[in-house]
């Protein structure tokens, strides 16, 4: 497993990445974990709604093709593209989602913050408000895409959708703790259980 931090970056070029990456790999490829920021974007994945897009802006909306309906993506928030063989790895969809909420669970829980799945609606929730968003494409029997992680950013954004098609809050790590660890920080225990989930006990990271 190669886990690469790529710091603050454009979507549309990651995306292009992304799905380069998966076409170009085969059976002998590592698997990775891509950890980074993206600088402010609405994202409209497959099952997302025009009607969602309450009020974009000067935010820009970039249509992907993951899961999903609309998100945002924005500095303070960690973005994890998973990029694996289920295959090699002998996993379903349904079982990559489910160790995929349960390293976000068992994240929050370093910061003693109770968190769980929903069975209704993919991503992870705090007492009703949502604080972690999936969405995944697999091709080719591999995955691109992932989650989003608010950690600390501005959260007014969230204002201008209907974020995942659902009508509830969304919140971050940073309120609901007295002293918010970096997103570096978090970042290294996302990378750690998300490798553990994967069946992974040592990883690289560059």
């Amino acid at each position: 497993m190669i886990v690469r931090q790529l710091g603050v970056k454009e979507y549309s070029a990651v995306f292009a990445r992304m799905k380069a990456f998966n076409e170009q790999r085969d059976d002998s490829t590592a698997d990775e974990i891509w950890l980074l920021e993206h600088e402010p974007v609405f994202t409209q994945g497959q099952a997302g709604k025009e009607e969602y897009l309450l009020m974009p802006g000067d935010i820009p909306v970039v249509k992907s093709d993951r899961g999903g309906h609309v998100t945002y993506h924005g500095p303070g928030q960690i973005t994890a593209y998973i990029l694996i063989d289920l295959k090699r790895l002998k996993i379903g969809v349904r079982d990559l989602v489910t160790l995929i909420e349960q390293a976000l669970v068992d994240t929050l829980a370093q910061w003693q913050i109770s968190a769980a799945p929903r069975p209704d609606a993919p991503g992870v929730y705090v007492d009703g408000s949502k604080i972690a968003s999936l969405g995944l494409r697999i091709r080719k029997g591999c995955s691109y895409h992932g989650l989003n992680f608010n950690v600390a950013m501005d959260m007014s954004p969230w204002q201008r959708i209907n974020p995942c098609g659902l009508s509830v809050p969304m919140i971050q790590l940073a309120d609901l703790v007295d002293s918010p660890p970096s997103i570096n920080q978090v970042a290294e225990v996302l990378a750690e259980n998300l490798c553990a989930g994967l069946g992974y006990n040592d990883y690289t990271t560059i």
